[in-house]
């Protein structure tokens, strides 16, 4: 969520890069190719035990910015990233329709299928999180434990806990800033504009993603971070105003109490993205989950409360 979420890790953010990249990338990175609907699909499996897997937020996101900071659950369990099609390493699409949130929910268990995995520990971030709802409704019998982490339980949540938010912050806090993307707005351009992203990247990340902006990586990873095309697929065109594409009729409310799996809910205290107003409402959508709030975090308790967040995924992890 938010397109331009991990614009401050990203050397060249809108360079997307040559199709065939995926491939020398993959040679660099250590991982492996499976092919999964005619998809060159990147994973990266290391640890042993038993399978967890990491999905990405976005949508659009990949593998990069959860390392190195999830790297030391591989001493407990084999650890599996993993970039969904025309995402991080993973070949793109030669036609946009291609790329859909249940596209995102299929290919993950086709994805375990291909690589004969057991039923999957999952930890999905914040759209990888209504991917993992998504998956453990449909697949139930696929998931062991499941981790929802900063995430989202509907898309009105998301509108007005994650854009009607983020927006009224830029046009109180920031009106200046406000002004210059309204100007935009009245010439026509829509908030996945790569010029929109640029302007709109410029909210302080002590107002956005983080409790504490000097916990904000050193900015040197791939500039394959992030699909500004598949987030604006799968979101809709002026997804940082007003959500659309596939996400806009989702709705998990009436359905989580289905899921029977041991289920761990993360939230952050100082997250501006899903914030806690709309986060906690889970211990009501799922009464039988644990509910953890990370109380000097924002979007990313895994990078500003790491040993933290690592201690409580272990434990969830080793309990019956």
């Amino acid at each position: 969520m938010k397109a331009f979420i991990i614009f401050y890790i990203v050397i060249s953010f809108f360079s997307i890069g040559e199709s065939g990249f995926a491939q020398n990338s993959n040679k660099e990175s250590g991982g492996k190719l499976v092919t999964i609907n005619g998809h060159h699909i990147w994973y990266n499996m290391t640890g042993k035990g038993e399978p967890f897997l990491i999905i990405p937020g976005g949508p659009g996101g990949s593998h990069f910015y959860f390392q190195p900071y999830l790297d030391r659950l591989a001493d407990f369990v084999q650890l599996i990233y993993f970039d969904a099609f025309g995402r991080g390493l993973s070949s793109e699409a030669q036609n946009l329709s291609e790329y859909s949130f249940q596209n995102d929910v299929d290919e993950i268990e086709a994805f375990r299928n291909a690589l004969n995995l057991e039923p999957l520990n999952i930890y999905g971030h914040s759209y990888g999180g209504m991917v993992a709802q998504a998956y453990a409704l449909k697949y139930p019998g696929s998931v062991k434990r499941l981790i929802l982490a900063n995430t989202i339980h509907s898309a009105e949540m998301w509108q007005k806990g994650n854009n009607d938010n983020w927006n009224y912050q830029l046009e109180n806090q920031l009106p200046e800033l406000w002004h210059r993307l309204d100007s935009l707005r009245q010439e026509g351009m829509l908030s996945t504009d790569s010029v929109y992203q640029k302007i709109q990247g410029e909210m302080p990340l002590s107002l956005s993603f983080y409790y504490d902006p000097s916990n904000v990586p050193y900015p040197t990873y791939s500039n394959k971070s992030f699909s500004l095309e598949v987030y604006k697929q799968i979101a809709g065109p002026d997804a940082d105003i007003v959500l659309g594409g596939d996400l806009s009729s989702v709705d998990f409310r009436g359905h989580l109490k289905k899921i029977k799996v041991p289920t761990l809910i993360i939230a952050g205290r100082f997250d501006r993205v899903a914030i806690p107003k709309y986060s906690i409402q889970f211990k009501s959508f799922m009464p039988q989950a644990k509910f953890i709030m990370f109380e000097k975090s924002g979007h990313y308790p895994f990078i500003e409360e790491p040993e933290l967040h690592a201690k409580i995924l272990v434990n969830f992890l080793n309990s019956k």
